[in-house]
């Protein structure tokens, strides 16, 4: 069953920040004999502005490979990806990353995703370089990075000229957050950004990630594993197995009243291992 729509006259409405229509990818598999395996299948959903949609799955039902395609990072072998009105699914280089100047993404790994050869107040201001909207203005640029480290209760005298390998992995994954909202994005793609972390700052993590959501209008794809952090962080969630959306709507909606036989399976493993 697909609940979102599955071409791009009905999955972009007029006040669609992104929608997403027919996408389909494909990963080679080595060996003789070996057919390609396919990871996303017809897959369509839209965004809102300031909304946040939640896509949950198992580990390798294609959700990562979702967020990373949106993002430019990788390419889909068909479908449509209209972004503030733009197609931008077959736009390439300089002409793509114009296009999709307004989206940041969040990564899983807070030890992999930062450089180790930029200070934390470079990594910071990297998204307002790119867009050169302070160029020119280098005192502008140390404030909007000062501000967005106090944001995340990083003090900037004392962060902006580290290095992440003297950080811990929760202070990375608030420089992550500094990052993606320092320029005021329209969309943040957050890719399971607290599953590396201790259980203890999971939840703090994501209560600051939705604060600053909030204070800056930005429309959010949270992907993540754990079903009932949706019920708490999304407005919308979208179920998806080997590829597939198979469900969506309100979280209350899926969790309370699940339709697909993937969809209950996953409910209830969530039920058991919580008593």
């Amino acid at each position: 069953m697909r609940s979102e729509p599955a071409n791009p006259a009905a999955a972009n409405g007029s006040s669609a920040l992104l929608a997403v229509s027919g996408l389909s990818k494909s990963y080679a598999s080595f060996g003789a004999g070996s057919a390609a395996k396919q990871v996303l299948r017809n897959v369509g959903f839209r965004i809102d502005p300031q909304e946040t949609v939640g896509i949950v799955g198992l580990s390798g039902a294609g959700k990562s490979t979702i967020g990373r395609i949106i993002a430019g990072l990788e390419r889909a072998d068909g479908g449509e990806i209209v972004y503030g009105g733009t197609s931008i699914g077959r736009l390439r280089g300089a002409a793509r990353r114009r296009a999709t100047l307004g989206i940041e993404m969040i990564f899983q790994d807070p030890y992999e995703s930062l450089s180790a050869r930029m200070r934390i107040g470079e990594i910071v201001a990297e998204p307002l370089v790119i867009r050169q909207t302070r160029r020119g203005d280098r005192a502008g640029l140390d404030r909007a990075v000062r501000s967005a480290l106090a944001k995340v209760s990083l003090d900037p005298d004392r962060y902006a000229s580290r290095y992440p390998h003297e950080l811990s992995g929760g202070e990375r994954q608030r420089v992550g957050l500094a990052r993606a909202f320092v320029a005021e994005p329209r969309l943040v793609i957050a890719d399971e950004p607290t599953s590396m972390l201790d259980s203890s700052l999971r939840l703090e993590l994501l209560e600051l990630m939705d604060r600053l959501r909030r204070d800056s209008g930005t429309a959010t794809l949270f992907i993540t594993h754990d079903l009932a952090l949706t019920y708490r962080f999304c407005d919308r969630l979208l179920v998806l197995n080997e590829g597939e959306i198979v469900e969506s709507g309100t979280p209350a909606q899926v969790i309370d009243h699940p339709t697909h036989p993937f969809t209950i399976r996953l409910i209830q493993a969530l039920r058991e291992f919580h008593g």
